[in-house]
């Protein structure tokens, strides 16, 4: 342990920042992330939605430096706590002693720099469990050979964790490597909490109690085909139902002990994040027809049973990479598929937290993104080492203003000041 009266928040840096479930897993276990990067203008601008009180830098990794890191936000010369990411990487398949030449590994090989560069004491890479599978295990063996040369050292015994083993209703199994400075104690992963509900798989501790289900996460959302006006627009004041355990978490109507993160105003009778999608007769007709927990023979659309768990939510592709359209899971009882926030109480989002107005966007941002209660759990295994004692804020954080969750891709990056083809626009065909 470091420092068991440390009281203060320790603070991170998210260097892939997306919209912010990694960041606000870390906020709940009691970090102050007050630096983030990402490159996608519309996601940054969700991301200082929700985060307004904290410093997000919209540019690319590879044209960014510690010190400026350092010297546009708060953290200045402090000593950071912790770097955290997932740097996307479509090149580890890529096998040979010059693995970093592939620039589709490059943002891999500068987050390592910007960790070397900022010094944290811990550090934290979030990737596919691919990574770990056949000889793409070398390209795990080339990153760790990489922090080791330059004073840390990581965990060999890097684990994939499921997200529905931390209370979350999502099957969704992601690496995570944990790596430390020589001079300090390596975190342990976080132990299972769950196990998930009827996904029948060996490997579960039969002990450990059900994660939450499908219908524990939406069952008490208002039925959005209730309300006309949602055809127009993404938010309406609606009559919520019963919560389970679950959901009254993500509504603010209870907290666990260990959620540390700064409670945000809201109006909690608004229900969000909820566009509806107009689907024709047909589609309507296959969806009521398909079984709950298979999947729909012409859509491929997989539908969900109310006792059971989420498939992996997935993002889809920027049209730099084939504009693919992630398939949205079928609602277990409504012929339709389900809504951004029905999506992001699978991921374990709170209600409070906004996304993008359009259906596209939303889905791009949660399924990019680290469930909030898994990065929660490994930032806790971290706040053990460190010897932090942390405290629920007594600050009420105010949200940021709605329109940066409106902006199209151009108005975004004129507000960042960076250029419209950052990031490829979306081709609709």
């Amino acid at each position: 342990m470091i420092d068991s009266n440390k009281k203060e928040r320790p603070i991170a840096v998210d260097l892939f920042a997306g919209a912010g479930g990694m960041t606000l897993g870390f906020d709940q276990a009691g970090f102050d992330v007050l630096a983030s990067i990402e490159i996608d203008p519309i996601h940054c601008a969700t991301h200082q939605f929700n985060f307004p009180f904290w410093r997000i830098l919209c540019k690319s990794v590879v044209d960014t430096t510690a010190a400026e890191i350092r010297s546009r936000s708060s953290i200045g010369d402090r000593e950071i706590d912790v770097v955290f990411g997932g740097p996307p990487c479509q090149g580890f398949s890529l096998i040979g002693k010059r693995i970093f030449d592939d620039p589709r590994n490059s943002l891999v090989k500068n987050f390592i720099n910007l960790v070397i560069e900022l010094q944290p004491k811990f550090f934290v890479l979030e990737n596919v469990k691919g990574m770990t599978l056949g000889k793409h295990r070398e390209f795990i063996s080339v990153i760790i050979n990489e922090f080791e040369q330059s004073g840390y050292k990581v965990r060999k015994d890097y684990k994939v964790l499921n997200a529905a083993e931390y209370g979350i209703p999502q099957n969704r199994e992601r690496l995570f490597l944990l790596g430390c400075r020589h001079d300090l104690e390596l975190p342990n992963y976080p132990a299972a909490l769950t196990r998930p509900a009827k996904l029948n798989k060996a490997g579960f501790q039969n002990q450990l109690p059900l994660s939450p289900t499908v219908w524990d996460a939406i069952g008490d959302l208002p039925e959005v085909e209730d309300y006309i006006e949602l055809f127009e627009k993404d938010s309406v004041i609606a009559e919520f139902g019963k919560p389970s355990d679950y959901s009254r978490q993500l509504r603010g109507l209870s907290c666990t002990d260990n959620d540390y993160s700064y409670e945000r105003k809201y109006d909690s009778r608004i229900l969000t994040s909820s566009l509806r999608t107009k689907h024709n007769l047909e589609s309507i007709k296959r969806f009521k027809a398909t079984l709950p927990g298979k999947t729909e023979p012409i859509s491929r659309f997989y539908k969900l049973a109310p006792e059971g768990i989420c498939n992996t939510l997935r993002a889809g592709t920027p049209s730099n990479r084939g504009a693919f359209t992630s398939a949205r899971p079928i609602h277990p009882l409504t012929p339709r598929c389900i809504t951004v926030r029905e999506a992001a109480r699978l991921h374990s989002y709170p209600d409070w937290f906004r996304f993008h107005v359009t259906k596209w966007h939303g889905f791009r941002q949660i399924g990019n993104s680290v469930p909030p209660l898994l990065a929660k759990a490994v930032a806790l295994e971290i706040i053990k080492i460190l010897g932090v004692c942390p405290s629920q804020p007594r600050i009420i954080q105010e949200l940021g203003n709605e329109n940066l969750l409106m902006y199209d891709m151009s108005e975004a990056a004129e507000y960042y000041g960076v250029e419209p083809q950052t990031i490829e626009p979306r081709k609709r065909n």
